[in-house]
């Protein structure tokens, strides 16, 4: 195996469980279009992300992620979004009004399965107290959640308001955070530590934005390479046992039905990096637009948009697995993606940027 020396200085520095890279860090370079500046959802400009995360004794390993289309109150600033379902085995509070009135008016939360509701009411708490919201007689909380039981104890159910309204307040723009973090650091996919991830796409002057919460299973692929299995996995990690919750993000002027069509273009990064969306798995994408006003782009710009989403969640599943570390919890030690043997298998495959 030939490997060329940009190779070799990134698999000295990059330990597995020291500094971790981002993908394209690395040299892995994923699709052909271009990220904003930090190849992140918060290159769209008034996006805002924060974490709680919490981690408690040798058994909990669990967290909050909150996304903020915007800045100010989002009851009296609404932003169109939509919901798309892939599978819906999951708990994703609010949905339905999202899709039949075309807007969501909190932040975006994501946490585990049994904290959802704990979440959900713990925002509803946090709108209401909003200067402006005073007479605010019904609020829609939009809350999703994958399933950390494996290194967390689910069944404490310990998020709550407190979590809750310190991943809101600690909302930033800038740089996002990823890895074992937040809403993610209980979770597992394709058989290692999943994580937090993002990553961004420019197209014809617009952005789009991704964050993944990764706890899903399948045959990881990466660039197309079988990196899964020749990590002598011969079988696929099981796909039922996780999900996977999408958060979308545009500049875009677009409305609630060009949204849900952007968000429905994201499970084709599910199939390229070896998810096949089983019975078990609650997989959604959830998108919105910061535009205020004007007209739809056309035909061939919507075209680009799309090839922009399914680049960015394809490198942000990507960027989950590469920056999330080793966690052991509630009894059990999931590994973090080797980073070494990954990128020598790349290398091998030819799916490294030189």
């Amino acid at each position: 195996m030939r490997v060329w020396p940009a190779l070799l200085l990134a698999m000295s520095a990059f330990g597995d469980d020291e500094h971790r890279p981002r993908a394209r860090e690395a040299g892995v370079v994923i699709g052909e279009l271009e990220p904003g500046p930090l190849n992140a959802i918060t290159d769209v400009a008034g996006v805002r992300v924060g974490h709680a995360t919490l981690i408690r004794g040798d058994r909990v390993r669990t967290g909050v992620t909150a996304v903020l289309p915007h800045g100010g109150n989002l009851f009296r600033e609404k932003v169109p979004g939509a919901v798309w379902v892939f599978n819906a085995f999951g708990k994703l509070v609010g949905s339905t009004q999202v899709n039949e009135l075309g807007e969501i008016e909190t932040p975006i939360l994501l946490t585990s399965t049994l904290n959802v509701f704990r979440v959900a009411d713990a925002l509803v708490d946090y709108m209401l107290a909003l200067p402006g919201n005073e007479q605010v007689r019904s609020i829609n909380p939009l809350v999703a959640e994958t399933n950390d039981g494996a290194l967390n104890d689910i069944r404490s159910r310990p998020v709550g308001r407190e979590e809750v309204f310190a991943a809101i307040r600690s909302a930033r723009s800038g740089p996002v955070e990823e890895g074992a973090v937040g809403a993610a650091t209980g979770t597992t996919a394709f058989g290692f530590k999943g994580g937090i991830g993002t990553a961004s796409r420019r197209a014809a002057g617009l952005t789009v934005g991704v964050l993944v919460q990764t706890n899903f299973g399948g045959d990881l692929r990466i660039n197309g390479a079988p990196v899964g299995r020749e990590l002598g996995r011969e079988r696929p990690a099981p796909a039922g046992d996780g999900s996977v919750i999408i958060v979308i993000a545009t500049d875009a002027a677009l409305g609630p039905q060009t949204l849900r069509r952007l968000a429905a273009r994201s499970a084709l990064a599910l199939g390229r990096v070896g998810s096949l969306g089983s019975h078990g798995s609650g997989d959604y994408a959830i998108a919105f637009s910061t535009a205020r006003g004007g007209a739809e782009p056309p035909p061939d710009v919507l075209t680009t948009l799309f090839a922009a989403v399914v680049e960015a969640t394809e490198e942000a599943i990507v960027n989950s697995l590469f920056r999330a570390k080793t966690m052991t919890g509630n009894g059990r030690t999931v590994p973090a993606l080797p980073i070494q043997e990954t990128l020598a298998i790349l290398e091998r495959y030819g799916a490294l940027r030189r």
